[in-house]
């Protein structure tokens, strides 16, 4: 390949494109504040800037496949007849699609009769005889077929981790063969299963790359089946027919009629910056526009009167108009997704910094009963940052910044002029992410009380799978682009923190904050009691903020010489096993490379290769591919603990002692509210609930987690069972609200019933059967799943799901119910009110409509156990401080929670934790166990 003064085409195959992209994101689909599906268009668009911004295409365009049949469907009329209906999602997305390469300017084909690789296949060639590098934009194999000399395929990964371009050779070394155009002969063979092109049943792609490089071609192969023996002679002379048909099904037509290649037509043009930027607002793609459209050049803000601190604005200034045309991949000093900002709408934000001007701005405050705070700080690690500011908004346009020193006394005497104002009980306090603003304001000696309105957790509660960030709903909701804080304090490692910054450059981001704050709060209270959760908010999402700031501020001891003595024990560990591994390889190599470990297992010690290679030709030594190898050679073992070893040595072991804070000498977890879609609660810094514990090596890392003296003990207080309890009451099933109700163990009871044995006969295997049949029922899983989990036949696991649901008839028509009020109502709802949308749960598509099936049976299970710990958590805070008990709530883990307990408390406080976790949700079927244990660490209190 040349350099970039190449005329270099870039040819993309548009609905192959557009259906990676949406399944790229089934998981986390990506949808926009009207309820549309984006994620093929993010994820097309985001193929299509990259390749134009890092590959520098001098000509470009998109094809794609026309409606209804082509050619291929008169020779074969069953071709292509296996594929499921488009999803509802992608044909949404096509006009989208569109509309955006219209505003790039670039030119779209359809060809009716003819597929997207036959018009590329036919544009290529030509373009390839005048002097064109061609590269197919493709995840499409059949296109290998094409690739010569100046013709690559292109291969976007599906997550945008980079790409892989194929020319002669790597085509060549993918398929095993001599020449791409055998790619055509492979697949007449072998067939393919997505085009639903037959091929000849019985010969898969090892035994057709023999016979291809034996004979040629297919019509040679056919031609000689008396030089081939047993039943591959019987297929090929059997299916004879069929192959040649399948070959003409897999040849790509290169000579499609009306197609000519014109160099003029496919030069890429400038943009159309207003059409670009009226689809991206729509669709509401801000890093995608910031890319491609550039960001706002600084604006001024409009000044407010001089004299009175509350004096409205004198004057306004015109909103700059945004530029029409742009070059093709500059970034352009003007963009917008929302309409308004700072430079362009009304606003008072004034700096407040003197005891007067403090004085006055309080007595304002005193006069409301909501207004909105915000802090401005060096850090967003809330146990350790400086504060730097205070700012209020009480009214919409208005905000006043106050600004503290440095030294630590001055600024904990400003913050106390404050303080009773922020402890009165009565008025409602508006924030975004108010845990950190209040961790920051009692950490200066004024503790925040009274109501809390958490935009965050609020749109949280309204769309759980979504992104809640300030400035995305100020977009979204307020048609407003807040001041990005790069503006002022930069990004990497040249970023500094607020106290660098001038303060009257902080004045108009820190007002700005409270402003929207308070605007995002009146926009989405409606929202919530038009969808009922307003109680769900107030009873449990705001009471537990106060919570999770509680046990933030706690934080966790942690013994450090004993992770650093674990360290030691570990390096020798690894330093042994690497020792043994370079013995049995023969040499010293680089472990950690995954090409270097394949190179030397099915390279030098050829070791029996099962699964195909990647992309680049690589061996797959993922932990799955070695998992399978273990019997081969002791080396599989070696290197797979190695691995477990090497990465317990670095996440946990090394890196937890970095997170203990200077100032209190403890780890302090930041907890999530606002991340899982279920409800439930996850943790970062450290993650706790990704400690490990299944092995002894990674539960020893609980032993560091330990009370804060000799005089405390850790106590742990454990749901048991939660989920299973929690679906046995949901649904009512007598099978299983019997066996937990006589207190049996519900994993040999089930085995009992799925099994036909008396219960004192079940087998440990059995029990084990029974427990992975439980879970993976209550996650929705099906027989493909369980089938890999117990590794026995999809037959086998059908007919253990068939059995389970005879034995628990109760359980199978709750999921069945489940399904269907999702169905009817668009979301699935936890016993106490919390919803999912599950926007998927009516589509068309098999695939995509199951995924929401799965989580309608599983939501309700799920988020009710996560709203019943929440619940817990309320009221043991709450009983903790009313009994003046010195007793703190420091970790709380799936189904956990960890306190630090003065030994005299124990006897106490345990009867008490206990009652509060098993009627958190009273008046259930069946009997809610919690198990507690303690011990000098978190291992032995586990």
């Amino acid at each position: 390949m040349s350099d970039t003064s190449t005329k270099k085409l870039f040819l993309l195959d548009g609905h192959a494109l557009v259906y990676r992209s949406h399944f790229a994101f089934i998981n986390r689909p990506m949808i926009n504040g009207k309820g549309i599906n984006t994620s093929a268009m993010f994820g097309f668009t985001r193929t299509l800037w990259d390749l134009m911004k890092n590959q520098s295409p001098s000509h470009l365009a998109v094809v794609f496949d026309p409606q209804g049949p082509t050619f291929r469907n008169e020779i074969a009329p069953d071709y292509k007849a296996n594929r499921e209906e488009t999803p509802e999602d992608i044909t949404v997305a096509f006009p989208y699609v569109h509309q955006i390469l219209q505003g790039f300017n670039i030119p779209i084909i359809v060809i009716d009769n003819y597929e997207a690789d036959d018009v590329i296949g036919t544009l290529a060639k030509q373009a390839a005889r005048q002097g064109f590098e061609v590269y197919m934009v493709t995840p499409d194999k059949d296109y290998g077929q094409l690739v010569e000399e100046n013709i690559y395929m292109y291969k976007p990964s599906r997550m945008g981790n980079g790409i892989d371009i194929l020319g002669v050779e790597e085509i060549k070394a993918k398929w095993g063969i001599e020449r791409p155009e055998q790619v055509i002969d492979m697949l007449s063979l072998m067939g393919d299963k997505v085009d639903n092109i037959h091929g000849v049943p019985g010969i898969g792609p090892k035994t057709a790359e023999k016979f291809i490089n034996q004979f040629g071609n297919l019509e040679t192969l056919l031609d000689s089946t008396d030089q081939i023996k047993g039943k591959n002679q019987e297929r090929l002379r059997e299916f004879r027919e069929q192959a040649l048909q399948s070959k003409v099904l897999a040849t790509i037509d290169i000579n499609v009629p009306g197609v000519t290649f014109h160099e003029e037509a496919y030069r890429i043009e400038n943009f159309d910056r207003e059409h670009l930027t009226d689809i991206f607002r729509e669709l509401e793609f801000r890093s995608i526009a910031k890319d491609i459209l550039g960001v706002e050049e600084e604006s001024k803000p409009l000044p407010g009167a001089q004299g009175d601190l509350f004096a409205p604005p004198t004057n306004t200034a015109p909103a700059s108009a945004p530029k029409k045309s742009g070059s093709r991949f500059a970034a352009p000093p003007a963009h917008a997704i929302a309409d308004n900002n700072i430079g362009n709408t009304e606003q008072v934000y004034k700096k407040v910094d003197t005891p007067e001007e403090r004085a006055a701005l309080i007595a304002e405050l005193q006069k409301q009963t909501l207004y909105a705070f915000d802090t401005e700080t060096t850090s967003v690690n809330a146990a350790s940052a400086e504060l730097v500011g205070l700012s209020f908004s009480w009214k919409a346009g208005e905000g006043y910044y106050v600004p503290v020193p440095a030294d630590r006394a001055e600024a904990e005497a400003i913050v106390a002029e404050f303080a009773p104002l922020l402890a009165d009980p009565k008025t409602k306090k508006v924030g975004q992410n108010i845990k950190y603003d209040l961790m920051m304001l009692e950490r200066y000696g004024a503790p925040v009380a009274g109501p809390l309105l958490d935009t965050m957790v609020m749109h949280y509660l309204l769309h759980p799978e979504k992104r809640h960030k300030m400035d995305l709903l100020s977009e979204a909701y307020l048609n407003y682009k807040p001041v990005a804080i790069e503006t002022l304090i930069g990004k990497g490692k040249k970023q500094l923190t607020m106290r660098d910054i001038p303060v009257d450059k902080v004045v108009d981001y820190a007002c700005e904050d409270a402003d929207i704050t308070l605007r995002l709060y009146h926009a989405l209270w409606p929202e919530l009691e038009e969808e009922g959760l307003v109680e769900l908010y107030e009873t449990i999402e705001a009471p537990l903020i106060y919570v999770l700031k509680n046990i933030e501020l706690n934080g966790v001891n942690l013994d450090v010489d004993f992770l650093n003595n674990y360290s030691k024990v570990l390096g020798g560990e690894i330093a042994d096993l690497q020792k043994e591994i370079y013995e049995e390889a023969g040499s010293p190599f680089n472990i950690a490379s995954p090409k270097q470990i394949g190179e030397i297992l099915f390279g030098r010690m050829e070791l029996p290769y099962k699964g195909k290679k990647t992309a680049t030709g690589q061996y797959k030594t993922d932990e799955a591919t070695l998992l399978d190898l273990a019997g081969e050679a002791p080396i599989v073992a070696k290197i797979l603990r190695y691995r477990s070893l090497t990465k317990l040595l670095s996440t946990y072991v090394d890196a937890l002692p970095t997170l203990v804070n200077e100032e209190t000498g403890r780890v302090h977890s930041s907890f999530n509210q606002t991340v899982a879609a279920t409800g439930r609660l996850s943790s970062a810094n450290p993650n706790l609930q990704n400690i490990p514990v299944r092995t002894p090596q990674g539960a020893e890392i609980r032993k560091a987690f330990i009370p804060r003296d000799e005089n405390h003990v850790l106590l742990a207080s454990d749901y048991s069972q939660i989920e299973l309890r929690l679906v046995a009451a949901l649904s009512g099933d007598k099978g299983m609200v019997e066996a937990f109700q006589q207190g049996r163990d519900i994993h040999t009871a089930t085995a009992a019933l799925v099994f036909d044995v008396p219960f004192e006969d079940v087998t440990r295997d059995q029990r084990n059967q029974a427990k992975t049949i439980n879970f993976a029922i209550l996650y929705g899983a099906g027989a493909t799943r369980l089938m890999q989990q117990l590794e026995i036949t999809r037959k086998e696991a059908a007919a253990l799901i068939k059995n389970y649901y005879e034995r628990f008839p109760g359980l199978k028509s709750y999921m069945a119910t489940s399904v269907e009020t999702a169905r009817e109502e668009g979301y699935a709802m936890t016993l106490l009110g919390r919803k999912r949308g599950l926007r998927d749960i009516n589509s068309k598509s098999g695939l995509t409509r199951s995924i929401a099936e799965r989580m309608a049976m599983n939501t309700p299970i799920q988020g009710t156990a996560a709203d019943m710990i929440k619940v817990a958590m309320i009221r043991i805070d709450k009983a903790l401080k009313e009994g003046n008990f010195k007793t703190e709530m420091i970790m709380q883990v799936h189904d956990e929670l960890v306190f630090d307990t003065p030994k005299d408390e124990v006897d106490t406080i345990k009867p008490i934790i206990e009652k509060l976790m098993r009627e958190a949700i009273p008046d259930l079927s069946v009997p809610i166990v919690v198990e507690t244990d303690m011990g000098d660490n978190w291992l032995e209190a586990h």
